[in-house]
């Protein structure tokens, strides 16, 4: 892959980029033993979880890409926005009762 292309825009195929027999079997283990999106969780809501997301991007790095620590259980409303809307801020979203943003690193709680 090249330097300019981004992981998330890398065209290979998903096995070509690591998703294949080994993730698909590690995937639905993860998803048994975590069935909840922990996104919705936090809003009180109940939602089946069908994504093993990386909550650090590991970028190809396998040891990353392992990592199950790295991984977290999303709905793919939740992936395919709030995690892609996070990751271009570099900000987690949600906010308190009074509407300040729970994400320490957000500018406004600095």
């Amino acid at each position: 892959m090249s330097k300019d292309i981004s992981w998330r825009d890398d065209k290979r195929k998903t096995a070509e980029r690591g998703y294949g027999g080994k993730w698909q079997k590690a995937r639905e283990t993860f998803l048994k033993r975590n069935p909840l999106c922990c996104f919705c969780e936090q809003e009180k809501k109940i939602v089946a979880a069908s994504v093993v997301d990386h909550i650090k991007p590991h970028k190809g790095n396998q040891a990353l890409f392992w990592d199950t620590d790295n991984w977290q259980p999303l709905c793919k409303p939740c992936h395919d926005s709030t995690k892609k809307i996070m990751e271009n801020r570099g900000v987690r979203l949600g906010a308190d009762e009074n509407g300040k943003p729970t994400d320490p690193n957000h500018h406004w709680n600095k």
